[in-house]
């Protein structure tokens, strides 16, 4: 069982930039591969980015390539999302997922997670 605990979301303005945190909790981190999803107001949740267990690889939506980097920290239990240059179509609700255990690559669709975080809000003001 893995329980996740985003923070680090906020408003900030248009070309700012913001660091999401994720706290997994539970002794098996090492062992799942990490992902990043966002949901906006009145769209469906969407795919941003992705990293395997190792952080050897790593993968991202186009829409963010070049701007959000994910990273991990598997002495410290966390998955980050460094957001830069933000856009306004970036606001959404931030959730973070973790793969089921084992496997060796990045993971890009929902069905894949198994465990999910509750969201954090970032806002982006033009």
């Amino acid at each position: 069982q893995v329980q996740l605990v985003e923070s680090g979301g906020g408003l900030v303005q248009a070309g700012g930039s913001l660091r999401l945190s994720c706290a997994a909790s539970g002794r098996t981190f090492s062992r799942n591969a990490m992902g990043w999803f966002r949901q906006a107001p009145g769209k469906e949740r969407e795919f941003v980015a992705a990293i395997s267990r190792s952080g050897g690889s790593t993968y991202y939506a186009d829409s963010v390539k070049g701007r959000f980097t994910i990273s991990r920290d598997t002495a410290k239990n966390t998955v980050y999302l460094q957001m830069n240059s933000l856009k306004p179509e970036d606001t959404a609700v931030y959730y973070c997922a973790a793969h089921y255990p084992g496997g060796n690559s990045y993971y890009t669709r929902e069905r894949e997670y198994a465990y999910w975080g509750q969201g954090t809000q970032v806002t982006v003001s033009s």
